[in-house]
């Protein structure tokens, strides 16, 4: 299919202004780019009723997280969403990932908790995972002193950061560590050194595309070797039975899109809960368009009524959504 007229817009505009591709930048500059595009805060919805951001200690020193309060009359602990924010673990901030944070608080109606984790090339693997596996172990042992029910957790992120959900799903798996109920991942890159043909059809330099995927990579991994990791690459698990029911986003014009169709294939093997939503003429990172495009609207909608279902929050005596 051709590129949703949106979409098209947009990338005529990329055109018509200079965009500059991250993968040709150098780090810091990539970072100043990226911060940048960062999404608005979403008037369409209700905002968080509290926000504030707390440190806990990190298998490296301090690491920050930011904690959103949904309205509710309740005071009942809350289940929690823990969520990993994208940019290929380069770039990306607790920042880049506030509209979406404040969405999924709101409409969701649980806390959600931003982790603040170690970027690379600074912090290469596995710097990233740990911390994220770290911040999940706080909150299922210390969530009281945020509001929260530790025994319902789910993960999610977008890009880079849903392979760290999918991660910290096999690791807590593997480590009996804590319960998690759900995982939502965003057109994750789930193997090092794919070859798929989305790969190779996705090259247009206006979005992310596939010479972006092996930049950050690169700068990710000290060692190629450790891309064979399933904490790196969680399709290179040997098994994902017992993992958590997981919803899986991928788009059409995505060089990720068949990675995560593979995912989303090996976790239906393994016979866990999946949800798989491809959507059509749409690139790598659409749901930050959600204030313009009916679409990413819709996928929202459709992750706060997955997350919904898998925490509970369906059930009769429960909150309602404040979407």
């Amino acid at each position: 299919m051709p590129l949703h007229p949106i979409v098209e817009g947009i990338r005529n505009y990329r055109l018509a202004t200079g965009f500059t591709p991250l993968y040709t930048m150098s780090v810091e500059e990539a970072r100043k780019a990226d911060a940048a595009t960062e999404a608005s805060v979403w008037d369409w919805i209700e905002q968080p009723k509290e926000i504030f951001d707390m440190d806990i200690t990190g298998p490296a020193g301090p690491m920050t997280l930011r904690v959103y309060h949904p309205q509710t009359e309740s005071e009942d602990p809350l289940p929690v969403l823990v969520y990993f924010f994208g940019g290929g673990f380069v770039v990306g901030s607790l920042d880049t990932s506030e509209a979406f944070c404040r969405a999924l608080c709101s409409m969701v109606s649980c806390v959600v908790v931003s982790v603040s984790y170690r970027l690379a090339p600074e912090h290469p693997f596995p710097a990233a995972i740990d911390d994220c596996y770290a911040a999940v172990k706080w909150v299922a042992e210390n969530g009281s002193q945020i509001g929260v029910d530790g025994s319902r957790i789910a993960v999610a992120g977008d890009s880079n950061g849903g392979t760290l959900a999918a991660a910290v799903s096999l690791m807590a798996r593997d480590e009996d560590g804590p319960r998690i109920s759900a995982q939502v991942l965003v057109y994750p890159a789930m193997r090092y050194g794919s070859a798929t043909d989305s790969m190779r059809e996705n090259r247009d330099p206006m979005f992310f595309n596939g010479p972006s995927v092996p930049w950050f990579w690169d700068l990710y991994l000290a060692d190629p070797a450790d891309g064979d990791s399933p904490y790196a690459s969680p399709l290179n698990a040997t098994d994902h039975s017992g993992l958590p029911a997981a919803l899986m986003i991928t788009a059409e014009f995505c060089p990720l899109r068949d990675e995560g169709k593979a995912y989303a294939e090996a976790l239906t093997l393994a016979q866990v809960p999946v949800e798989h939503h491809q959507y059509a003429d749409l690139p790598h990172g659409f749901l930050s368009m959600a204030a313009v495009l009916d679409t990413a609207r819709e996928a929202l909608d459709g992750i706060v009524d997955f997350l919904r279902r898998r925490l509970g929050l369906n059930e009769i005596g429960c909150e309602s959504s404040g979407n």
